[in-house]
């Protein structure tokens, strides 16, 4: 692109400095525009179609020989050998043999242009008779100097340019070999967890082949086996995380303004922490979000999410050699800038090494590291219009700050109003019971649920609760999780032991508060609840309550695609109890050839697959006019990054989900899909 900008500019602009400026008797101003339009071409070049591509190291050289070699010469014949030609010459020779260090190549486009002017001179009717009174073997002399000065130079920074790639794929393997280090030594550890704990499993398990063992298997084989099992199960958990985090922090792209977001800071904050893949349960001890007001900022959740990742593993990594090793994360609300500070109490950063830590590749203390997380860090909280600083005290402290630009008050009236009017038709004629709700806190979730027009009542504790729930049905319990006498967990406990299919919800403001979601307890929320998360949490446990699933899903029919047997097993497993068709293909083709013979309600796609991907079926299912144009499309895939996400959309793929899938929120999406469905 330089080349052609300044062989274009230097064509028109001479011109008219040596017909106007040097009142030289001769310039082709047709030559001059021809070679200019060719310089400027040469901007573009790689725009051009593909087949042009094929010939475009021709193009190139066709260019430098008109363009230098054949103007040169002939502007120096038609002047009659005049002095500034001459000189414009071996100047000419210079530039070509910078251009092309091939001597060959170099002697071939030379002579070439040189005899195209001559035979131009000889055919031109106003030439005139050369009659050069110059020092030939002088000028000889040194345009011989300038060629071999040209290729010295040419060779030194062809030289040059080879050292720099060289650098640059040292630095490339470099990164690489550190990639892969970083993820041989994060994936090793919660593999040989997997492979310990499936010994341990296996050891506890009674003999197949004795009925009588088998029957009579003592409760603690069954209770280490379910802990082993657990410990499994965060194993994997922390080895998909740490795919997830190097896969996010290779991202070549940045977020653009059109996927920006309104996001609940408290809701995505606490979202990232659920779902990190903590590699032990005292890890999982050393984090405290505390309460504080949540705040509303434009951002990406899957970015910001990996920012969190990234500011986790590297304080946990140092932590584990810290006796109270602890980190603290905090919103703070402002005026004009809304903050979050995550703090923790390590051993702190160098003075000299903290400004380098944003900086791609700069690595410091952790062995294995890329030097990509915190520019990658950095990277994102620019693209969100904020920032990201780091203070450190060393022997005390190490505090990272994400900095946002606070929204006008009318682009978070709106954001909140669109909640309401997506959420209010789902809650229409609702009950919920608090139970036991603080009465600070209990003012604000009045207010919250209010728009919702949903039935509301109040019980001070579990006997209170149950009475009511016996004189009126209620649709979902939102209890505090300490309520008396015995807590939410036991509340819960006995509405499902008296056959009801009632969703109970704990609440807490305690950092420290544990509550086992597997059981009877559907979710926990922390007070004061962001709005967000308050509806989401609420709506999402009314979806998956087993008779609202079984009314919503019994009688569709899904298609599910994907190339691997394996994955299409999990999904029939998750799906075969709610009363779910489910047809099978293994690739897009096949998809395309079942939905012509059978009526589907919902497709549920792998992205990527052999033969035929999900992308191009989706394309496929959109464009063409048929009845399941308009059948709704889940997209699975191990990688959703912003490239996939937007491919995705663009080929009509209603929504996306990552692999592994995750229950709850995959029949969380059935459902909500299955709903789009036209009807039959």
């Amino acid at each position: 692109m330089v080349v052609g900008l300044l062989g274009a500019s230097a064509h028109f602009l001479f011109y008219f400095v040596y017909i106007y400026g040097f009142h030289l008797p001769y310039d082709n101003f047709w030559l001059r525009l021809i070679a200019t339009c060719l310089c400027i071409s040469l901007m573009f070049i790689h725009r051009l179609p593909s087949w042009f591509q094929l010939y475009s190291l021709y193009y190139w050289h066709f260019t430098l020989t008109f363009s230098l070699p054949f103007i040169f010469t002939v502007n120096l014949l038609m002047n009659g050998f005049n002095e500034l030609w001459l000189y414009s010459e071996i100047a000419m020779v210079f530039i070509l043999m910078m251009f092309v260090p091939n001597w060959v190549i170099f002697t071939l486009d030379l002579c070439t242009g040189v005899a195209a002017a001559v035979v131009f001179y000889l055919l031109s009717p106003h030439h005139i008779p050369l009659n050069p009174t110059f020092n030939i073997p002088v000028y000889s002399l040194v345009m011989a100097f300038s060629v071999f000065a040209g290729y010295i130079f040419s060779l030194s920074n062809w030289k040059s340019l080879q050292d720099m790639e060289r650098q640059k794929a040292e630095e490339k393997y470099r990164a690489l070999e550190a990639l892969a280090g970083s993820i041989a030594h994060e994936m090793r550890n919660p593999l040989s967890q997997i492979r310990h704990n499936i010994d341990e499993v296996l050891h506890a398990l009674p003999d197949i082949n004795d009925e009588h063992t088998i029957a009579a298997a003592p409760a603690s084989s069954i209770e280490i086996m379910t802990k082993r099992l657990n410990q499994a199960q965060m194993a994997v958990n922390r080895g998909l995380h740490v795919i997830t985090m190097t896969l996010g922090n290779f991202r070549s792209t940045d977020v653009t303004n059109e996927e920006l977001a309104c996001l609940s800071a408290m809701t995505v904050t606490r979202k990232a922490l659920e779902e990190y893949g903590y590699a032990s349960e005292q890890e999982r001890q050393m984090i405290r979000l505390h309460p504080g007001e949540d705040f509303i900022f434009l951002g990406e959740e899957n970015s910001y999410i990996l920012v969190i990742y990234n500011l986790m593993v590297n304080a946990l990594q140092i932590l584990h050699t810290v006796p109270g090793g602890r980190i603290d994360i905090s919103l703070q609300r402002g005026e004009t800038v809304n903050r979050i500070l995550i703090r923790d109490n390590g051993p702190g950063i160098s003075p000299k090494i903290l400004p380098k830590i944003f900086d791609p590749f700069f690595t410091s203390g952790k062995k294995g590291g890329t030097g990509l997380g915190l520019a990658f860090c950095r990277r994102v909280m620019q693209s969100f219009k904020g920032q990201i600083t780091c203070d450190s005290e060393e022997g005390k402290f190490t505090e990272f700050v994400l900095e946002f630009p606070a929204l006008e008050q009318a682009a978070i009236s709106k954001f909140e109003s669109s909640l309401y009017a997506e959420y209010a038709p789902f809650f229409a004629g609702k009950k919920v019971l608090l139970a036991g709700i603080p009465e600070i806190y209990a003012p604000l979730l009045r207010r919250q649920l209010a728009p919702l027009k949903v039935g509301l009542g109040d019980a001070d504790d579990s006997n209170k609760a149950l009475e009511m729930i016996a004189a009126n049905r209620y649709d979902l319990v939102l209890a505090n999780a300490s309520l008396p006498p015995d807590g939410a967990e036991k509340l819960a406990n006995n509405i499902k032991s008296n056959g009801l299919d009632i969703p109970v919800i704990a609440c807490s403001s305690s950092t420290s508060t544990t509550i086992d979601t597997h059981k009877n307890i559907d979710a926990l929320i922390s007070m004061p609840p962001a709005l967000p998360e308050l509806l989401g949490t609420l709506k999402s446990s009314l979806e998956m309550g087993r008779e609202t699933l079984r009314e919503s899903l019994s009688g569709k029919t899904v298609l599910v695609a994907d190339d691997l047997d394996f994955n299409r097993r999990v999904i029939k497993l998750m799906l075969g109890k709610l009363g779910i068709t489910i047809l099978e293909a293994s690739n897009g083709l096949e998809a395309l050839e079942l939905l012509k013979s059978h009526a589907c309600d919902l497709l549920i796609i792998d992205m990527r697959m052999p033969v035929l991907d999900g992308f191009e079926t989706a394309k496929r299912i959109r464009s063409t006019p048929s009845a399941w144009r308009d059948i709704p499309i889940l997209g699975l895939s191990g990688n959703l990054d912003n490239a996939s996400l937007k491919l995705a959309k663009e080929s009509g793929i209603n929504d996306s989900l990552i692999k592994p899938l995750k229950l709850k929120p995959f029949l969380q999406k059935v459902s909500a899909m299955l709903k789009l469905s036209q009807p039959r």
